[in-house]
């Protein structure tokens, strides 16, 4: 069941009590300017994708083996010690 005007006005007047009107217009003026940084960045980063021409796909080798003996060099000098 969805709330009635009524209850949305005491709501309203509850938080306007609590908080007080300055507060309120406080912390929507931080909600305004979160926005607009959050836009600025989006555009920020829309910018700079199409100036990315690297296509290069970088690519690690490695020797499984080698990685295998030495862990199981360090695993064996561990269990002497």
């Amino acid at each position: 069941m969805a709330p009635s005007w009524l209850q949305i006005l005491i709501v309203v007047v509850l938080l306007v009590l609590l908080f007080g009107r300055n507060k309120i217009s406080d912390l929507m003026g931080d909600v305004a300017r979160g926005i607009k940084s959050f836009k600025k960045g989006i555009q920020e980063d829309g910018e700079e994708t199409p100036d990315k021409t690297d296509d290069t796909v970088k690519t690690i080798e490695h020797e499984a083996s080698d990685t295998a003996d030495a862990s199981k060099d360090t695993a064996k000098s561990k269990a002497k010690g």
